[in-house]
């Protein structure tokens, strides 16, 4: 079993910060640092929780007045660095601390956030920067998208992202994105995949909300280059599984009533939480030349109310053969996860082909220890009656 991403603050990683903050810190207490990281409630603190709270103590041991705290920071992260340049997620309770105590000394907190992202990544930090005033730092991010190095031009887009996950909410950018849009002008053809994963990334948050404004983008930049051709495909992923026409066209994927699927079968039709759903089904390609088709399936989950919600999982995109006959088999884990919960009872699935969707099937999601007879009889005539 994977171990926690919150056991990175392990001994190893003590023992290596302590040793730094000994360096920088006159007269540093190694001892006192430690006890009051590891307080009561150290082990129940998920990764979040444990960085803001290493942020929070550290604040302790740090000088009250801010620039002078950003100086040791400074000096822990070059004495960190080292020649290949990797990222150290777990320090990010670096830019935490500037994020927290810097908020109202802007210029020397971008200062910092400027450096500290080459080290450690700082997209959640520079948030509440664009939030208290969203024209000045976006200013600011708009210059990093022309830095030499880049994690700073990462920063430029990863760090506006209207919907980065785990971080604080951009409701401004939800609404209107255009502050954006030049950030990732400057960066559509960066040399780096490392920032144009982060542009696609973006611009796949802000099609949930703007879709038209991405649609426009991606005719804008189609065939640029190849790297640019990527970054547009990765960007209408979200658009892609929603069907959308427009886009389908875009990227050569229409629907055709030459092609066809057909014996779709399901081999288990009742399942327990824990194990597989497995189907098949053929796939006709009736046209008299090889065709790109975009494979997809949507199972329709239970939930807790009682309707279904979806969700769509791509089988392939590629050239299929003319007048070919392709055997399409799958297996649909249902083992317990902590991104989903899994409702027992009736549920649905369809192939999805150049963003249409077939036919409909049923399959009886049960419990690990389904024993009521009862229950199963319920959700099968429910079955019946749709």
């Amino acid at each position: 079993m994977m171990e926690p991403f919150k056991n990175i603050y392990n001994d190893k990683f003590f023992a290596e910060f302590m040793q730094v903050l000994s360096v920088v810190i006159d007269d540093f207490n190694s001892d006192l640092f430690m006890e009051q990281v590891c307080d009561k409630n150290w082990q129940q603190r998920e990764l979040k929780d444990r960085m803001k709270h290493i942020c929070f103590i550290l604040h302790h041991h740090l000088s009250s007045d801010f620039p002078q705290a950003v100086q040791i920071i400074l000096k822990i992260v070059n004495l960190l660095k080292t020649a290949e340049n990797d990222l150290r997620l777990e320090y990010m309770f670096l830019p935490d601390y500037i994020e927290t105590y810097g908020l109202d000394d802007y210029k020397i907190s971008m200062q910092a956030l400027e450096q500290i992202t080459k080290f450690t990544s700082c997209e959640f930090a520079i948030r509440p920067f664009i939030i208290k005033d969203s024209q000045k730092t976006m200013q600011q991010m708009l210059l990093w998208s022309q830095n030499n190095n880049e994690s700073v031009r990462r920063l430029a887009s990863e760090g506006c992202r209207p919907r980065l996950p785990w971080a604080c909410s951009l409701p401004e950018f939800k609404k209107n994105p255009m502050l954006i849009l030049p950030i990732l002008e400057n960066l559509k053809a960066d040399k780096s995949l490392f920032v144009r994963k982060s542009i696609a990334n973006n611009l796949n948050d802000i099609a949930k909300d703007n879709p038209d404004i991405v649609i426009n983008i991606i005719k804008k930049w189609q065939g640029i280059n190849s790297d640019t051709n990527w970054l547009i495909k990765h960007a209408a992923r979200t658009l892609l599984k929603k069907g959308d026409k427009e886009v389908m066209k875009i990227f050569g994927l229409e629907p055709s009533h030459k092609i066809k699927i057909d014996n779709f079968l399901i081999v288990n039709s009742k399942i327990k939480i824990g194990n597989y759903l497995e189907f098949s089904f053929n796939l006709y390609n009736q046209k008299s030349q090889k065709t790109k088709i975009r494979l997809e399936y949507v199972i329709y989950y239970q939930k807790a109310n009682g309707t279904l919600t979806k969700k769509v999982y791509k089988i392939s995109e590629k050239d299929y053969s003319k007048n070919s006959i392709t055997k399409i088999i799958r297996r649909q884990s249902f083992k317990v996860i902590s991104t989903r919960k899994f409702h027992q009872g009736l549920h649905k699935i369809a192939v999805i082909i150049n963003g249409r969707e077939y036919q409909k099937y049923d399959f009886i999601l049960l419990t690990a220890d389904e024993r009521d007879s009862k229950k199963l009889r319920h959700c099968e005539a429910d079955k019946k009656m749709m």
